[in-house]
Formats: structure tokens, sequence, C-alpha cells
């Protein structure tokens, strides 16, 4: 029998204003809708949105209070929703990723593993492990965040162990760096994690991945939702927006059965 399986996958990206957790929630709200609208099942949004990405003040909020008010965007929207907080636990202080049913229900949240530059490292605490799959809707999910997907291993760990679908909450800083006068194969820019390494963690593992950016000052934008072919099916500019695709559970089946990566991975 074939598998009919298909989920609605939407990223969505905008510019967050740090501390300003009304403002940001609005916002999101906004987003959530424009997904549920365009007839997504679950949607992925930014890292550390709610509280805009600022690792030294976001775990000065409630980060209890805005799962809450994430859970009820979820619940209102009747979609699925991915989100960032700061889960705090004494002196530590986790970035963290929330995966919020439609009923509004936090069915799974994970810490991240690798943190990214001096002040995430500073002010933050990291995981001891990568997440765990969940079963949602019958299908198999993870979710990491931001710098997880950068490293071979996440994306790995989640698909051995079953995932099917990756969401990826994410803050990517603009980099424009290189070496003068050896022209572009010397020059490193940080939307190549959109472009070049987020399809290729999709390829290497048989997986689709939805990756949710900030836009505007200071961020690359570029939201993707890669496919198991290691090909980007969607992938956003530097404005605000939502992108939803269809992922056929079918199709990526039929794309480990083409390279066959996970049944060949010697211990």
């Amino acid at each position: 029998m074939s598998d009919d399986r298909t989920h609605a996958i939407a990223v969505a990206q905008a510019a967050a204003v740090i501390d300003d957790i009304d403002r940001n929630l609005a916002t999101l709200s906004r987003l959530v809708e424009s997904a549920a609208q365009q007839g997504a099942d679950v949607v992925v949004t930014p890292e550390l949105f709610a509280t805009g990405y600022a690792p030294d003040r976001a775990w000065r909020h409630d980060g209890a209070a805005i799962r809450a008010a994430l859970a009820a965007l979820a619940g209102e929207h009747r979609i699925g929703l991915v989100a960032s907080s700061v889960d705090s636990a004494g002196a530590a202080h986790h970035i963290a990723a929330s995966f919020f049913s439609a009923e509004g229900e936090e069915i799974s949240r994970v810490h991240k593993r690798h943190l990214f530059g001096g002040v995430e490292q500073q002010w933050m605490t990291p995981s001891a492990r990568y997440g765990d799959p969940f079963a949602w809707r019958g299908t198999s999910w993870g979710v990491g965040i931001c710098y997880d997907v950068e490293f071979p291993e996440f994306a790995r760990s989640l698909s051995v162990a079953g995932a099917d679908i990756l969401l990826v909450p994410t803050a990517v800083p603009t980099v424009e760096e290189g070496v003068d006068g050896l022209g572009d194969p010397w020059h490193y820019s940080a939307t190549q994690t959109s472009t070049l390494q987020v399809p290729a963690r999709a390829l290497e593992n048989g997986v689709a991945i939805a990756y949710a950016n900030h836009c505007g000052p200071g961020f690359t934008g570029r939201s993707c939702i890669a496919t198991p072919f290691g090909r980007n099916a969607v992938l956003l500019g530097d404005e605000p927006g939502v992108a939803v695709v269809r992922v056929p559970v079918a199709a990526i089946e039929r794309a480990r059965s083409i390279n066959t990566y996970l049944p060949d991975l010697s211990d």
C-alpha cells in the first residue's frame, strides 16, 4: 500500500524587536495566521523571536509565560507551531525550541546543544544531547536550533533515531568574509547555511528540513525548506514572509531508496 501522508509545512520570517515581547508576539500571531490561511499544518518561526535575538537579555524574560502565549497562538490558529524561548532552571539558561500541537499542547521541547559565539556561550547553557524524535499526525519529527544544523551529527542523530522531517528555528547573522585577491571561491557568506548546508543535511540523511530565520538588519533571512533530494523547495529572501511546501512522506521514502546513506552507514 502506498503512503499517502502529506504535511504542509511553513517557514516564517520577520524582524523582531529586542525586549518587546508584546510586539513580537503580535508579529508572530500575524505570521502564524498567514501560514494557517495558506493551508499549513505546521509553521516554524525564528530562534528567540518572542524576546528578540539577544542571548544576554532573553533569559531575563519569563520563558514559561512566553511558552504559554505561544501555545495559545497554536491553539487559536489551529496549527502546529515551532517557536523558541529560554528555558531556565536555577542558574542554567537553555535556548529552547518547542513544538506546540494545533490544540495548543506543548508536545516536545528541546535545548540547543551547540552554542554560537561568545555571547551565547557566556549566558546560555548547552544541552548535553540532541532531542528525541516525536510522533505527530502519523509521522516522526525532530527539532533542533540554529547552529545545531551546521554540525552533521545533529541531522544524522535524529534521522538514525527515525525522524522524517526536521524543524529548525534559527538566527543567522550576516557574515561576509574571505581572502582578498582570491575571488569568490575563497569568500564565505552566511547565506550558505540556507543555500548549501541545510540542503546537504537533508540529502545526507534522507529528511526534509524546515529552517526559519530572522530577517531585517543584521540577519541573512533566507528561510528555507529543503527536500531529501538535496534541493530547496522554497528559499525566502531578505523580506518578511511566509512560505508553504507540501511534503509527501512517500517522496521522503523515495529519496531514501535512491541514496541509501542511512542503511549503508557503518559504525
